[in-house]
C-alpha cells in the first residue's frame, strides 16, 4: 500500500456547513489551493503503512452504506492521489530528487516568498518595510548601546507587523559586521541544525553568507547537523529577517551565518537539557566562539513564533479554549529567556511536553546556551487568531543587551 507523503501540511477549513482540508506543499508539486473533501482526507489517513487494501475497501463500503466497492474503484482513487503528488510513490520520489539536485547545486538561495508574502520589487518592498517600522515608537537601541541579540516573529509580515516593528525599530541601523541568523526549520526531517553556504537573494540585493564560519560549524562533524541544506529552499523564518536586516543596513556590508533549528520533540521522553547539550555541545561551543570573535562584531537575530493552538495544529479544541493556558506557558518560557535561565526554561518545557507546539523552542534553547551575560527586554507579545481554522499563533519581540 502506498503511503501519504509525510512532508505535507493538511489544514482543515470550515466552508459553510462543510469542512475541507487544504494541502500545503513546500516542494510546490501539489498545486497551490488544492482542497480535499473531508471523506477523501479521512481515507488518506489510512495510508500510513499499517492498513491493508481490504481496510480501504471496508472504509469505502461504510461510507456508501454497505454497497460493495471493487478493487478498481480503490485503485482509481490511489492513482488520482498519485497524479496530484500526494503519495510517496516512485513518481513523487523522482520529482523530489530533481528539485533537491537543482537546489543543492546552486550557489544562491533564491527568495521563495517574494511576490507572494511581500513585494518582489525593491521600491515597493522598501515602502512596505518602512510602513511596518513606523508602527513602533520604541527607542532605537543601537544609538544607546551595544546589542547582543534580537528575537523577532517569523509569522506572515502583515499579521506580525507590530512584532516586527518593535524588534527592528529597537535594533535600529545595523552596526554589526556579521549576524548569526537562527530560524525554525519547519521542513527539517533530519538533524537538529541545518546549515547552508549559499548567499541569499532578496529584492533589496544579495546577502552574503560567511562561508568560513559555516565551514567551521560543519567541521565539528556533529550528528546533530542535517545532511544537506535543502530545508533552506522554501523556509521563511530566515527570509523574513533578511529583509529587515538588509533594509536597516543602508547598503553597509554584512554577512550572515544561516542556521535552521529542527524540532527536539520527536522523542519527548529524551527531551531535556542534559541530552540536548550532549547532542549539540560541540556545535554550540563553536557557535559561541563565532559570536565572541572580537575581530568581527557579531550579533544574533532569531526568527521565532511561540504557541500554535487549535485544530490546524492537531488540537481537538478550538484555540479560544486553549488561549489562557498557552499564553501562561508562553510567558513562563519568555520570563526564563529574559533572565537567560536555561534551568527554568527546560523545567517549564518538560512540564508541558510541547502541548502548545512552540515552534521556536529549539532556537530559544540554542540561544540560552550561546549568549554572553545579557539583559533581555520584552518588546512585544501577541496572539493572532485565524477564524476559518479556529486556530491561533502567538509571537513576540525581545531585545538583549550586555548585562
Amino acid at each position: 500500500m502506498p503511503k501519504v507523503r509525510n512532508d505535507l501540511e493538511f489544514i482543515p477549513i470550515q466552508q459553510g456547513n462543510q469542512t475541507v482540508v487544504m494541502v500545503r506543499d513546500h516542494l510546490g508539486l501539489v498545486s497551490e489551493g488544492t482542497a480535499l473533501p473531508s471523506d477523501l482526507f479521512e481515507l488518506m489517513t489510512l495510508l500510513d503503512g499499517s492498513h491493508s487494501f481490504r481496510d480501504l475497501q471496508m472504509f469505502m463500503m461504510r461510507k456508501k452504506g454497505g454497497l460493495l466497492v471493487g478493487q478498481e474503484e480503490i485503485q482509481s482513487i490511489l492513482s488520482h492521489l498519485d497524479e496530484y503528488y500526494l503519495l510517496e510513490s516512485e513518481r513523487f520520489q523522482e520529482a523530489r530528487r530533481k528539485i533537491v539536485s537543482e537546489f543543492t547545486a546552486s550557489p544562491i538561495r533564491p527568495c521563495s516568498h517574494c511576490g507572494q508574502s511581500y513585494p518582489a520589487k525593491r521600491q515597493e518592498l522598501e515602502q512596505k518595510l518602512d510602513e511596518i517600522l513606523s508602527l513602533s515608537n520604541v527607542n532605537t537601541q543601537s544609538a544607546l548601546g551595544a546589542i547582543n541579540a534580537v528575537l523577532a516573529p517569523h509569522i506572515d509580515l502583515s499579521v506580525g507587523q507590530k512584532g516586527y516593528a518593535r524588534a527592528y525599530k529597537w535594533l535600529g541601523p545595523l552596526e554589526a559586521s556579521r549576524v548569526i541568523l537562527l530560524g525554525v526549520g519547519h521542513q527539517m526531517r533530519e538533524g537538529i541544525f541545518c546549515l547552508t553556504s549559499k548567499d541569499f537573494q532578496t529584492p533589496l540585493g544579495l546577502v552574503r553568507t560567511d562561508k568560513e564560519a559555516v565551514e567551521k560549524l560543519l567541521g565539528v562533524g556533529s550528528q546533530a547537523i542535517a545532511p544537506n541544506d535543502f530545508p533552506h529552499r522554501s523556509e521563511h523564518s530566515l527570509e523574513f529577517q533578511l529583509l529587515f536586516l538588509k533594509h536597516l543596513s543602508k547598503n553597509r556590508d554584512f554577512s550572515v551565518v544561516p542556521i535552521l533549528c529542527g524540532s527536539l520533540w520527536s522523542e519527548p521522553s529524551s527531551c531535556n537539557r542534559d541530552i540536548f547539550i550532549k547532542r549539540t555541545g560541540s556545535f554550540l561551543k563553536q557557535l559561541r566562539n563565532i559570536l565572541e570573535d572580537k575581530q568581527t562584531p557579531t550579533i544574533v537575530v532569531a526568527g521565532v513564533d511561540m504557541s500554535h493552538i487549535g485544530p490546524k495544529f492537531g488540537h481537538d479544541a478550538p484555540a479560544a479554549y486553549l488561549k489562557t493556558q498557552a499564553q501562561e506557558h508562553d510567558r513562563a518560557l519568555l520570563e526564563a529567556v529574559l533572565e537567560l535561565d536555561a534551568k527554568v526554561f527546560w523545567q517549564e518545557a518538560t512540564r508541558v511536553q510541547d502541548k502548545y507546539n512552540v515552534c521556536g523552542f529549539t532556537v530559544l534553547a540554542c540561544l540560552l546556551e550561546i549568549l554572553p551575560p545579557s539583559k533581555g527586554t520584552l518588546l512585544h507579545y501577541e496572539m493572532w487568531f485565524e477564524a476559518p481554522t479556529q486556530s491561533a499563533v502567538s509571537f513576540c519581540a525581545v531585545g538583549f543587551t550586555p548585562s
